[in-house]
């Protein structure tokens, strides 16, 4: 991508230090209170295999939903001096700004504000408005703060686990969760979210598939706009859009596919809407609850 010229976001913040652990309960306090965020998680890195292993387990992350109360964890402090930004954090930021300049636009042409999210940065574990912060975990977009954290370490897991390599690869993680935002400005998060507590696991599995895949649009129809990609960046971004399919990761972990537990779409769903997304420029052909992938 050419984000050079791409002015940064100053809408960050640095975690320093280790921030608390979860509040009351571990798993269930804690990853638990997380997970069911719905719009919280890319999809890929070091979460998806802790939501494997949950289902090898026979543990559904969905069935955690509104148990435990608020999060409960110690406050690490946070930064906001760009002289402390590594070259890789500097670089998120201007893609940051990129989206910004985007979704101003789209909201602009409704009529409305944009109100930008907060990226956080943290090094292995940090806080966030869920509960902790925690490499393992992946980027995820948090609603009850409207941040994303981010572990730009996470960047070379991207490439060397999943086989995703290349800038654009790595903008379009940042890209999906703030995609997320744009979902919980529009109300859609919390209307899921209320939908998913009143029906069975697969159907909260299926709502949850949806939120995901809206994102992947909302991830192309920013790629679209920013008139910023070069030769060879659509085919990292499908390259990782199939890497992490749950369908892919399942086989990975050496399981068969089972369409009832996948949270986040099919390796297919997701280059398609991905795919959507880039084609059209236009947010309101992400309706992923209105016509199927």
């Amino acid at each position: 991508m050419r984000l050079d010229d791409e002015q940064e976001s100053s809408n960050f913040e640095v975690q320093s230090g280790r921030g608390g652990g979860f509040g009351g309960g571990g798993l269930g306090g804690g990853l638990g209170m997380l997970l069911p965020l719905i719009g919280s998680r890319f999809g890929c890195g070091g979460i998806v295999v802790v939501l494997i292993i949950l289902a090898v387990m026979g543990v559904n992350p969905l069935s955690m939903i509104g148990g435990g109360g608020a999060p409960q964890q110690q406050s690490a402090p946070a930064s906001r001096d760009p002289g402390q930004l590594s070259d890789i954090q500097h670089w998120s930021l201007k893609v940051l700004g990129s989206t910004e300049r985007v979704w101003g636009q789209v909201f602009k042409e409704s009529g409305q504000n944009y109100q930008p999210t907060i990226l956080s940065f943290y090094s292995q574990s940090g806080t966030s408005g869920c509960g902790a912060a925690q490499s393992a975990m992946g980027p995820f977009y948090c609603p009850n703060d409207q941040k994303v954290y981010l572990d730009t370490d996470f960047f070379t897991e991207l490439q060397q686990r999943f086989g995703a390599p290349g800038d654009f690869a790595q903008a379009y993680v940042i890209a999906h969760e703030v995609g997320h935002h744009v979902q919980d400005l529009e109300g859609t998060l919390g209307q899921v979210n209320k939908q998913q507590r009143a029906v069975s696991e697969a159907q909260g599995n299926a709502l949850q598939v949806r939120v995901e895949l809206q994102a992947d649009c909302y991830a192309g129809v920013w790629a679209k706009r920013t008139g910023l990609m070069e030769a060879g960046d659509l085919e990292e971004g499908m390259k990782a859009a199939q890497a992490i399919g749950d369908d892919t990761l399942q086989k990975a972990a050496g399981r068969r596919p089972v369409p009832e537990s996948f949270t986040h779409g099919s390796s297919q769903e997701r280059m398609e809407w991905l795919r959507r997304g880039l084609d059209s420029g236009d947010p309101a052909q992400c309706d992923t609850f209105g016509r199927s992938g």
